[in-house]
């Protein structure tokens, strides 16, 4: 008697995008392991319920996260599916990351009704956008600017720009490539004028620390330099306690045996930042992000994280 072949659950939310990332990575599962069957269980977030109020107000860990984590933990799934931007740097102690795919492009990107540039916006344009991150870094760029709040899955966010009369938005470059959105972007943002979140353009594969099962089918979906890079990145933020929702930004590279990091901490009002950069080998990535956070704790960073913190005091969770 042939024994019959279990279903690996995949847990995902239920926006467009999502959807794209998840059937994305069952392809890549299915390819490297032929003869499983897998099925989507759709699972809405607290963030993905909550759409008529800033992401800085609901508290920026676990936002669109959580809820995926305790169906794992419940055994309800056996892999979820999420962007490495949103994973709370501490997991739960009976899961872990089983895999980091190789990254999509990490850029922010402008897309604005005219195709102008950020350079030629108008003088006070209009720029919507959900991340303190961005709206920082774009202070940062030009005082001028007027930031508007902007919420909503990819698709919801692009119809806001004309019907919200916004002159243009910021949006990740990886979300619009996923989606095949390419042709609207007027700018690939510069990562002199801004650096992207942690983890942006990655996908994490959470699973359950004790399923060898689920670890030998995802672990061939690992790209040893994303990885590497992403937790360079993660160690970071992990030391400077931020959430998704702090104006923190950090890109890390892997060239031959050694890892590079850059990270910028800013005021809210775009005034003031600490930017810096650290590197040293590979196999010490979580130490070479750690200890470029420490170095800007020092350098005035914990200063402007005081100010962050005293602003959305009981707001932003583990800050």
């Amino acid at each position: 008697m042939v024994k019959e072949k279990k279903i690996v659950v995949v847990g995902s939310r239920g926006s467009k995008l999502a959807l794209i990332q998840t059937n994305w990575v069952i392809s890549e599962l299915k390819r490297l392991n032929p003869g499983l069957e897998f099925q989507i269980e759709k699972i809405s977030t607290k963030g993905d319920k909550i759409t008529n109020a800033p992401l800085s107000r609901l508290g920026g860990v676990g936002l669109f996260t959580k809820e995926l984590e305790v169906a794992l933990i419940k055994e309800k799934i056996d892999i979820a599916v999420h962007s490495a931007k949103d994973v709370p740097t501490e997991l739960h102690e009976g899961l872990t990351i089983g895999a980091t795919p190789k990254r999509e492009d990490p850029h922010d990107v402008l897309i604005s009704c005219n195709n102008a540039s950020l350079e030629k916006l108008p003088d006070n344009a209009r720029i919507g956008t959900s991340s303190l991150r961005r709206k920082a870094q774009l202070l940062a760029f030009r005082e001028d600017y007027k930031i508007l709040d902007l919420r909503g899955n990819l698709d919801t966010r692009l119809k806001k720009l004309e019907a919200e009369d916004l002159d243009a938005i910021v949006v990740a470059h990886a979300g619009l490539l996923r989606m095949g959105y390419t042709g609207q972007i007027s700018q690939i943002i510069p990562f002199d004028i801004m650096l992207p979140a942690v983890g942006q353009g990655s996908l994490c594969i959470e699973i359950r620390k004790d399923d060898t099962r689920i670890q030998k089918i995802v672990s061939a979906m690992d790209d040893e330099q994303t990885r590497i890079a992403v937790e360079a990145e993660r160690s970071l933020l992990a030391k400077l306690q931020g959430g998704c929702q702090v104006p923190i930004g950090a890109y890390a590279e892997v060239q031959g045996k050694e890892v590079s990091i850059e990270a910028i901490i800013c005021t809210l009002d775009g005034d003031h930042a600490i930017r810096d950069r650290h590197s040293g080998p590979t196999n010490q990535a979580a130490k070479i992000g750690d200890e470029l956070a420490q170095r800007m704790l020092e350098n005035g960073g914990l200063k402007i994280l005081h100010e962050v913190r005293k602003e959305f005091q009981g707001r932003i969770d583990h800050i």
